[in-house]
């Protein structure tokens, strides 16, 4: 197995003086590098290659990560759950049957942690400006964060029932989910992971260019 873990820029380099060893030994390439294309990869190695590219995400770090997989014609069976084994033991590791699919998975799981932590943010920030310290307002938003989340999974049923037994009618939760919708969140929401997918078929076309 030879796995990839260098900075999508200097993929090239670093793979066009292995193309000799890597066609000779054959091993299951692994990618976890953004905006690659299978295609470029193959082409700077020589050849045909078992190649599986990964996008995992940062809570990997935490053994909680999320991992997308998608593999090429020439992996096997074996190969599969070699690779699927070694993304698992860091988090969930799912395939998905198409390359393109990797800027999906790019856009809800490997950027996804920036958007929550944007949240927490925001509301640290809010809890302050209500009165409350930066440690009690931090504090309070971490945990509501991870119980929602343990809640989420834990769950028979989608974030969209759980969310409608917190909000009573006439309620505090239902005037700040109504405010969200007054602004358009799932909207901004569905533009913004739009504008990440299309950037990583932009990265991939630039980074995937180089001879």
């Amino acid at each position: 197995m030879l796995v990839l873990a260098v900075k999508p820029q200097v993929m090239a380099q670093v793979l066009m003086p292995l193309a000799d060893l890597v066609q000779a030994r054959q091993p299951l390439i692994i990618s976890i590098a953004a905006g690659i294309p299978a295609a470029s990869i193959e082409r700077w190695l020589g050849g045909p290659v078992a190649l599986v590219r990964a996008m995992p995400n940062t809570p990997a770090l935490v053994q909680a990560g999320a991992t997308g997989l998608y593999a090429n014609g020439q992996v096997s069976a074996e190969q599969r759950a070699t690779a699927e084994g070694l993304l698992g033991a860091v988090g969930l590791a799912l395939w998905v049957d198409h390359e393109d699919l990797i800027d999906a998975v790019t856009a809800v799981s490997g950027s996804g942690p920036a958007y929550f932590f944007y949240v927490m943010e925001a509301m640290i920030k809010a809890g302050r400006e209500l009165g409350l310290d930066e440690s009690t307002a931090r504090a309070l938003t971490l945990q509501t964060a991870l119980g929602s989340a343990q809640m989420a999974m834990a769950a028979d049923v989608g974030p969209d029932e759980l969310r409608r037994r917190v909000t009573s009618p006439g309620g505090t939760t239902e005037r700040a989910v109504a405010t969200f919708d007054e602004a358009g969140l799932r909207e901004i929401f569905g533009q913004a992971l739009t504008a990440c997918a299309a950037r990583g078929k932009e990265l991939a076309i630039q980074l995937g260019q180089t001879d």
